[in-house]
């Protein structure tokens, strides 16, 4: 048992809290101990923290956190994809043995509610303890700690080259958006798409869409300066739909017959109609964030234009595979993620959450302490 320092949530809708706990660092042969330099904060987490999660409460207290990014430290005696040194970040877990992940589709791993959500290890297991109590892991990862006990299946090696702390957030909101796009909905040169929200997930949507050549690009929200932001990072147009109701109706201004495609990003009722909705005949929704209801004429919304809308997990995304692309796209200058990061120091993390909440920041990076 290791001693690591880690921001746990004791009480739901309470802040966190700094502290020492305990880490079983004895690993199974897949198994690795990384050494954690940051981790980005996904909505998952404050959700978690502040509400449950979509599954329910996990056992509290938990150690929160699933962007990681570090170093490797150590490795169970049936890992040879990695070494002492590597630079790694860490992603969703999934089981690698469902019908779904043999079948290359491991973001729709049959168990990835209980091994994302559950709190516990593989085995039923905890990893954490403090005074002789269990404490809940999060995404078998818990990146809100100095240190990471992960799974191989779930650990991507990444360059040297670039900023290590930047790098967590590709494990789950910018590959979510930009996977969306690239790996789902896979738009030709000059096909229109309109994103619903322009968080971490949206905006990383907006740029894998000038990737793919899209045209016109079109983000929505309710903040002037998100959709700033959004502009700068590859939207065509911009609406503000607390200033613009009648989105539908704009997005069919701008492409007469509606784009070809459409991402919602952001959970919010009513989004998913406008969506589908703003697109054309044949046109595709992409569900990321997901309402809890949506109020369809299915005959006039789906049918008759012969639209699809589906539900999009990870963003489609092999991340073993696609967050290496991603990292040069970026070297490339094609997808400038940076400019959404602001980092915090691991005791700042309750400043973080809240700045996030209140659209100060798009994506906070935690930063861990050097010891």
């Amino acid at each position: 048992m290791m001693k690591i320092t880690a921001a746990v949530s004791h009480i739901t809708g309470e802040p966190l809290d700094i502290q020492k706990i305990g880490l079983n660092d004895d690993l199974k042969a897949d198994e690795i101990l990384v050494k954690t330099v940051a981790s980005g904060i996904c909505g998952a987490d404050i959700q978690e923290a502040q509400s449950g999660g979509p599954t329910g409460h996990a056992p509290l207290p938990m150690v929160l956190g699933h962007e990681g990014a570090g170093i490797v430290e150590k490795v169970g005696s049936g890992v040879t994809e990695f070494e002492l040194g590597d630079h790694v970040t860490v992603s969703y877990a999934s089981c690698g043995t469902c019908s779904q992940c043999i079948m290359g589709r491991p973001y729709a791993c049959e168990r990835m509610a209980e091994l994302n959500f559950g709190g516990r290890d593989t085995d039923g297991g905890y990893r954490y303890h403090s005074q002789a109590k269990n404490i809940s892991s999060f995404f078998q990862q818990s990146a809100f700690g100095t240190y990471m006990k992960v799974q191989a299946r779930n650990v991507i090696k990444v360059t040297k080259d670039v900023d290590l702390r930047m790098l967590g957030p590709l494990g789950c909101g910018l590959q979510t958006g930009s996977g969306t796009v690239l790996n789902d909905l896979r738009p030709q040169p000059g096909a229109g798409i309109v994103v619903f929200g322009t968080g971490t997930v949206g905006l990383s949507a907006i740029m894998a869409a000038k990737v793919a050549h899209c045209d016109p690009i079109i983000a929505v929200d309710i903040l002037d300066s998100r959709l700033e932001t959004a502009l700068d990072m590859g939207a065509t147009h911009v609406i503000n739909s607390q200033k613009r109701p009648d989105v539908s109706q704009e997005v069919n201004r701008i492409q007469a017959g509606g784009v070809e495609f459409a991402v919602v990003s952001a959970g919010i009722n009513g989004l998913a109609e406008l969506a589908t909705r703003s697109t054309g005949i044949y046109g595709t929704i992409a569900i990321v964030g997901g309402a809890f209801k949506g109020e369809f004429n299915l005959a006039q919304d789906v049918l008759i234009p012969a639209r699809t809308i589906r539900g999009v997990l990870q963003g489609s995304s092999l991340p073993k595979v696609f967050i290496p692309k991603l990292i040069k796209l970026y070297q490339a200058e094609h997808f400038p993620f940076d400019r959404l990061i602001k980092f915090y120091d691991l005791d700042n993390v309750n400043q973080a959450f809240a700045d996030s909440q209140a659209g100060k920041v798009v994506k906070p990076v935690l930063v861990m302490p050097s010891r």
